[in-house]
């Protein structure tokens, strides 16, 4: 039934709605049916927000169906990649002398303009690449900024705001550029753009440099997008040793009104892990 819209037209969530806007994605309740399934579940839990990283891939009809569900529950649509990396070839290598790959990042850029408005979308998902060899560093971030001001451009008229994501090297994704929120600010600052700016997700930082909150603090003009994530193991708050009851008081004590999106699995299997999901961000919540 994933392509089936079960919610119903006007229909108010079941539980307390969350006073931030967390965003499940597809899998955080599983259990529960397909993604239209998962999503009518997660409102009626309280959730204000969705994430889909993989919604620029997904069939035209199925992106339609899930607007059609986000907007019947009033909730806001996340971020989606708009160029994905391919991991296992350690590539595209942006900041290298060769441009093939950066027009290439642009045409996702622009095919991606489409999907956004299709899901009503304001914020996408840009990872810079990996770091190429035999070429400083310094060019390789000057060459990203000005394809980033490229990318800026491309978007700027529509109202989009490309959210460039750090990504930790010590767990998960050697070798990619851009690896510290810190990172991210120097590069946001050189483009020097509203459309361009940092997704700081916070199990990648906590893995990469920690000190989450000076971090943040310094970097929030920069700052357009969260994610949450315990480390270890990159499940939900409160399964590890972030303290997200402290960064939940931070964000509200600045009125955060964005999406933060739930980029972690389940620590616990089924619909005993789905509950324990719920009651984490209850709990977090209430900080």
């Amino acid at each position: 039934m994933a392509f089936g819209v079960s919610a119903v037209p006007g229909r108010t969530s079941n539980a307390a709605r969350f006073s931030l806007a967390y965003a499940p994605h597809e899998g955080s309740f599983a259990s529960r049916g397909g993604l239209i399934e998962q999503i009518a579940y997660a409102a009626d839990q309280g959730f204000t927000a969705w994430e889909d990283n993989t919604a620029r891939d997904r069939p035209i009809a199925q992106q339609e169906q899930m607007a059609k569900a986000l907007a019947q529950r009033n909730m806001t649509m996340g971020v989606f990649v708009a160029s994905m990396p391919k991991w296992g070839q350690s590539r595209p290598w942006l900041g290298s002398d060769d441009g093939a790959e950066r027009e290439a990042f642009l045409a996702d850029i622009r095919a991606s303009i489409d999907v956004a408005k299709r899901l009503s979308a304001s914020c996408i998902t840009v990872v810079p690449g990996f770091v190429a060899p035999k070429i400083p560093i310094d060019i390789q971030t000057a060459r990203i900024i000005d394809l980033m001001r490229r990318a800026s451009d491309i978007v700027a008229s529509q109202d989009l705001v490309l959210v460039m994501e750090p990504l930790n090297t010590l767990t998960d994704h050697p070798g990619v550029y851009l690896q510290t929120i810190a990172q991210g600010f120097a590069v946001a600052r050189g483009v020097n753009s509203p459309s361009v700016k940092i997704l700081a997700d916070l199990y990648h930082q906590q893995i990469q440099a920690g000190n989450l909150i000076p971090t943040l603090e310094t970097c929030w003009s920069e700052i357009a997008y969260l994610q949450f994530g315990d480390n270890p193991g990159r499940k939900e708050p409160t399964s590890g040793e972030i303290n997200y009851n402290a960064i939940v008081r931070w964000l509200r004590a600045r009125s955060f009104a964005g999406v933060i999106g739930m980029e972690h699995g389940n620590s616990l299997a089924g619909r005993g892990g789905e509950e324990r999901l719920v009651a984490a961000y209850r709990e977090i919540d209430r900080a």
